[in-house]
Protein backbone atom coordinates (compact mmCIF):
# COMPACT_ATOMS: atom_id res chain seq x y z
CA UNK A 1 0.00 0.00 0.00
CA UNK A 2 1.05 3.33 -0.58
CA UNK A 3 1.46 5.90 2.15
CA UNK A 4 -0.70 8.83 1.89
CA UNK A 5 1.65 12.27 2.61
CA UNK A 6 -0.32 15.23 3.60
CA UNK A 7 0.86 18.68 2.36
CA UNK A 8 2.54 20.75 5.48
CA UNK A 9 0.14 23.15 7.48
CA UNK A 10 1.14 26.23 5.02
CA UNK A 11 0.21 24.71 1.90
CA UNK A 12 -3.27 24.73 2.90
CA UNK A 13 -2.47 28.69 3.14
CA UNK A 14 -0.46 28.84 -0.56
CA UNK A 15 -3.85 27.89 -1.72
CA UNK A 16 -5.91 30.38 -0.63
CA UNK A 17 -6.88 30.17 2.94
CA UNK A 18 -5.73 32.79 5.61
CA UNK A 19 -3.37 31.14 8.20
CA UNK A 20 -4.86 32.39 10.94
CA UNK A 21 -2.82 31.05 13.69
CA UNK A 22 0.61 32.66 11.66
CA UNK A 23 -1.68 35.73 11.95
CA UNK A 24 -2.98 35.77 15.34
CA UNK A 25 0.66 35.00 16.40
CA UNK A 26 2.08 37.76 14.99
CA UNK A 27 -0.72 40.46 16.60
CA UNK A 28 0.01 38.59 19.59
CA UNK A 29 3.55 39.43 19.54
CA UNK A 30 3.27 43.03 18.72
CA UNK A 31 0.58 43.56 21.61
CA UNK A 32 3.46 41.98 24.06
CA UNK A 33 5.60 43.92 22.39
CA UNK A 34 4.18 47.70 23.35
CA UNK A 35 2.28 46.21 26.74
CA UNK A 36 5.79 44.77 28.03
CA UNK A 37 6.72 48.34 28.47
CA UNK A 38 2.78 49.49 28.94
CA UNK A 39 3.79 52.48 31.48
CA UNK A 40 5.65 53.94 28.26
CA UNK A 41 3.46 53.17 25.67
CA UNK A 42 -0.02 53.54 26.72
CA UNK A 43 0.00 55.54 30.57
CA UNK A 44 2.46 58.22 29.58
CA UNK A 45 0.58 59.37 26.46
CA UNK A 46 -2.28 59.30 27.92
CA UNK A 47 -0.82 60.99 30.80
CA UNK A 48 0.44 63.96 27.95
CA UNK A 49 -3.04 63.97 26.27
CA UNK A 50 -4.45 64.95 29.51
CA UNK A 51 -1.37 67.64 30.42
CA UNK A 52 -2.84 68.99 27.26
CA UNK A 53 -6.79 69.11 28.99
CA UNK A 54 -5.50 70.67 32.26
CA UNK A 55 -3.33 73.01 30.77
CA UNK A 56 -5.70 74.40 27.82
CA UNK A 57 -8.51 74.97 30.25
CA UNK A 58 -6.00 76.56 32.61
CA UNK A 59 -5.16 79.08 30.04
CA UNK A 60 -8.44 79.89 27.72
CA UNK A 61 -10.78 79.86 30.97
CA UNK A 62 -12.34 76.37 30.00
CA UNK A 63 -14.62 76.72 33.21
CA UNK A 64 -16.58 79.95 31.03
CA UNK A 65 -15.48 79.28 27.36
CA UNK A 66 -18.16 77.75 24.80
CA UNK A 67 -17.79 76.35 21.81
CA UNK A 68 -20.71 75.55 20.01
CA UNK A 69 -22.94 75.96 22.57
CA UNK A 70 -20.77 73.76 24.90
CA UNK A 71 -18.54 73.69 27.46
CA UNK A 72 -15.27 74.30 26.10
CA UNK A 73 -14.09 71.29 28.30
CA UNK A 74 -16.77 68.55 26.24
CA UNK A 75 -15.84 70.23 22.91
CA UNK A 76 -11.95 69.50 23.93
CA UNK A 77 -11.83 65.93 24.71
CA UNK A 78 -12.76 64.34 21.36
CA UNK A 79 -9.56 65.63 19.54
CA UNK A 80 -7.46 65.49 21.92
CA UNK A 81 -8.37 61.42 22.76
CA UNK A 82 -8.29 61.29 18.46
CA UNK A 83 -4.73 62.96 18.98
CA UNK A 84 -4.04 60.29 21.32
CA UNK A 85 -4.89 57.38 18.95
CA UNK A 86 -3.75 59.06 15.83
CA UNK A 87 0.01 59.77 17.42
CA UNK A 88 0.26 56.43 19.16
CA UNK A 89 -1.01 54.21 16.29
CA UNK A 90 1.25 55.68 14.41
CA UNK A 91 3.91 55.00 16.45
CA UNK A 92 3.39 51.47 16.90
CA UNK A 93 4.04 49.92 13.61
CA UNK A 94 6.63 52.40 12.66
CA UNK A 95 8.59 51.53 15.71
CA UNK A 96 8.10 48.04 15.11
CA UNK A 97 9.30 47.50 11.89
CA UNK A 98 12.32 50.05 12.25
CA UNK A 99 13.88 48.47 15.35
CA UNK A 100 13.46 45.07 13.29
CA UNK A 101 15.31 46.39 10.60
CA UNK A 102 18.20 48.04 12.52
CA UNK A 103 18.30 44.89 15.18
CA UNK A 104 18.22 42.68 12.11
CA UNK A 105 15.43 40.35 13.18
CA UNK A 106 13.45 41.61 10.15
CA UNK A 107 13.96 37.75 8.85
CA UNK A 108 11.85 36.39 11.70
CA UNK A 109 8.94 38.06 9.85
CA UNK A 110 10.11 37.56 6.46
CA UNK A 111 10.68 33.71 6.60
CA UNK A 112 7.50 32.21 8.35
CA UNK A 113 4.66 30.89 6.16
CA UNK A 114 2.76 34.77 6.27
CA UNK A 115 1.49 35.81 3.21
CA UNK A 116 1.79 39.97 2.91
CA UNK A 117 -1.55 40.40 3.21
CA UNK A 118 -1.63 38.71 6.11
CA UNK A 119 1.97 40.42 7.86
CA UNK A 120 0.29 43.84 7.23
CA UNK A 121 -3.11 42.97 8.64
CA UNK A 122 -1.74 42.21 11.94
CA UNK A 123 0.92 44.96 11.93
CA UNK A 124 -2.07 47.18 11.52
CA UNK A 125 -3.92 45.79 14.27
CA UNK A 126 -1.66 45.43 16.75
CA UNK A 127 -1.30 49.40 16.33
CA UNK A 128 -4.73 49.90 16.42
CA UNK A 129 -5.13 47.80 19.55
CA UNK A 130 -2.78 50.43 21.00
CA UNK A 131 -4.48 53.67 19.59
CA UNK A 132 -7.52 51.76 20.94
CA UNK A 133 -6.05 51.60 24.84
CA UNK A 134 -4.43 55.09 24.92
CA UNK A 135 -7.39 56.53 24.16
CA UNK A 136 -9.64 54.20 26.79
CA UNK A 137 -6.62 55.58 28.95
CA UNK A 138 -7.21 58.97 28.31
CA UNK A 139 -10.81 59.35 28.25
CA UNK A 140 -11.60 57.43 31.95
CA UNK A 141 -9.62 59.63 33.98
CA UNK A 142 -11.86 62.88 32.75
CA UNK A 143 -15.07 61.41 33.45
CA UNK A 144 -15.47 62.64 36.92
CA UNK A 145 -14.14 66.40 35.58
CA UNK A 146 -16.16 66.43 32.31
CA UNK A 147 -19.81 65.11 31.37
CA UNK A 148 -18.91 63.19 28.37
CA UNK A 149 -21.77 62.07 25.90
CA UNK A 150 -22.11 59.52 23.47
CA UNK A 151 -25.25 59.92 21.14
CA UNK A 152 -23.83 58.12 18.27
CA UNK A 153 -21.81 55.30 19.93
CA UNK A 154 -21.46 53.80 16.43
CA UNK A 155 -19.83 56.77 14.83
CA UNK A 156 -17.23 56.84 18.17
CA UNK A 157 -16.38 53.23 17.35
CA UNK A 158 -16.09 53.42 13.03
CA UNK A 159 -14.14 56.55 13.66
CA UNK A 160 -11.73 55.55 16.19
CA UNK A 161 -10.96 52.22 14.43
CA UNK A 162 -10.62 53.72 10.99
CA UNK A 163 -8.37 56.60 12.35
CA UNK A 164 -6.13 54.23 14.15
CA UNK A 165 -6.30 51.62 11.52
CA UNK A 166 -4.99 54.58 8.93
CA UNK A 167 -2.11 55.64 10.94
CA UNK A 168 -0.67 51.94 11.65
CA UNK A 169 -0.82 51.27 7.91
CA UNK A 170 0.84 54.85 7.54
CA UNK A 171 3.30 53.53 10.19
CA UNK A 172 3.80 49.97 8.28
CA UNK A 173 4.85 52.82 5.25
CA UNK A 174 7.13 54.79 7.41
CA UNK A 175 9.05 52.30 9.14
CA UNK A 176 9.44 50.45 5.63
CA UNK A 177 10.84 53.82 4.07
CA UNK A 178 13.16 54.73 7.16
CA UNK A 179 16.59 53.21 7.26
CA UNK A 180 17.40 55.16 10.69
CA UNK A 181 15.40 56.80 13.87
CA UNK A 182 16.54 60.49 12.78
CA UNK A 183 13.94 59.78 9.07
CA UNK A 184 11.07 58.23 11.67
CA UNK A 185 11.52 61.40 13.70
CA UNK A 186 11.37 63.59 10.47
CA UNK A 187 8.19 61.99 9.83
CA UNK A 188 6.73 62.41 13.14
CA UNK A 189 7.62 66.18 13.56
CA UNK A 190 7.11 67.26 10.22
CA UNK A 191 4.00 65.49 9.13
CA UNK A 192 1.88 63.68 11.51
CA UNK A 193 2.32 66.32 14.29
CA UNK A 194 1.29 69.46 12.35
CA UNK A 195 -1.36 67.53 10.92
CA UNK A 196 -2.67 66.22 13.81
CA UNK A 197 -2.85 69.76 15.58
CA UNK A 198 -3.96 71.61 12.75
CA UNK A 199 -7.23 69.45 11.85
CA UNK A 200 -9.55 70.90 14.39
CA UNK A 201 -8.18 68.74 17.51
CA UNK A 202 -8.32 72.21 19.76
CA UNK A 203 -10.71 74.54 17.59
CA UNK A 204 -13.68 74.52 15.22
CA UNK A 205 -12.38 75.07 11.37
CA UNK A 206 -15.15 77.87 11.41
CA UNK A 207 -13.22 80.59 13.40
CA UNK A 208 -10.68 79.85 10.51
CA UNK A 209 -10.67 82.29 7.17
CA UNK A 210 -12.00 80.99 4.68
CA UNK A 211 -9.12 79.63 2.38
CA UNK A 212 -7.88 78.10 5.35
CA UNK A 213 -11.23 75.95 6.12
CA UNK A 214 -11.06 74.86 2.35
CA UNK A 215 -7.23 74.22 3.01
CA UNK A 216 -8.61 72.05 6.16
CA UNK A 217 -10.43 69.77 4.09
CA UNK A 218 -7.94 68.21 2.60
CA UNK A 219 -6.27 66.72 5.48
CA UNK A 220 -7.38 63.13 6.29
CA UNK A 221 -6.97 64.10 10.27
CA UNK A 222 -9.78 66.45 10.32
CA UNK A 223 -12.42 63.87 8.90
CA UNK A 224 -10.97 61.93 11.71
CA UNK A 225 -11.55 64.36 14.53
CA UNK A 226 -14.69 65.82 13.15
CA UNK A 227 -16.50 62.51 13.09
CA UNK A 228 -14.94 61.71 16.45
CA UNK A 229 -16.18 64.90 17.83
CA UNK A 230 -19.59 64.23 16.25
CA UNK A 231 -20.59 61.10 18.00
CA UNK A 232 -19.86 62.65 21.28
CA UNK A 233 -21.35 66.31 21.19
CA UNK A 234 -23.36 65.55 17.95
CA UNK A 235 -22.21 68.46 16.28
CA UNK A 236 -19.76 68.49 12.76
CA UNK A 237 -18.12 71.37 10.73
CA UNK A 238 -18.31 69.03 7.52
CA UNK A 239 -20.54 65.95 6.05
CA UNK A 240 -20.19 62.86 8.27
CA UNK A 241 -21.16 60.47 5.16
CA UNK A 242 -18.22 62.18 3.29
CA UNK A 243 -15.69 61.26 6.39
CA UNK A 244 -16.73 57.66 6.78
CA UNK A 245 -16.34 57.70 2.53
CA UNK A 246 -12.70 59.66 2.52
CA UNK A 247 -11.56 57.40 6.01
CA UNK A 248 -12.81 54.02 4.25
CA UNK A 249 -11.04 54.75 0.72
CA UNK A 250 -7.97 55.93 2.12
CA UNK A 251 -7.92 52.62 4.51
CA UNK A 252 -8.12 51.13 1.38
CA UNK A 253 -5.74 52.28 -0.74
CA UNK A 254 -3.11 52.43 2.45
CA UNK A 255 -3.82 49.02 2.86
CA UNK A 256 -3.12 48.05 -0.98
CA UNK A 257 -0.04 49.93 -0.83
CA UNK A 258 1.27 48.24 2.23
CA UNK A 259 0.40 44.93 0.64
CA UNK A 260 2.43 45.23 -2.67
CA UNK A 261 5.14 46.69 -0.50
CA UNK A 262 5.37 43.94 1.43
CA UNK A 263 5.12 41.27 -1.47
CA UNK A 264 7.70 43.21 -3.32
CA UNK A 265 9.86 43.24 0.09
CA UNK A 266 10.74 46.97 -1.16
CA UNK A 267 13.77 47.62 1.67
CA UNK A 268 12.65 44.81 3.77
CA UNK A 269 15.67 42.02 1.84
CA UNK A 270 17.76 44.43 1.53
Amino acid sequence: MHKIIEPPAYAVRQIGAVNWIGLWTLYCKEVKRFMKVGLQTVFAPAVTTILFFAVFMLALGGDHRVVRGLPFAEFLVPGLVMMGIVQNSFANTSSSLLIAKVQGNIVDLLMPPLSAGEMVLAFALGGVTRGILVAVAVVLPLLPFVDIHLPHPFLAVYFALSASLLLSLVGLLGGVWATKFDHMAAITNFVIMPLSFLSGTFYSIERLPAVWQTISHFNPFFYAIDGLRYSFIDHADSSIPLGMGVMLALNIGLYTVCYWVFRRGYRLKD
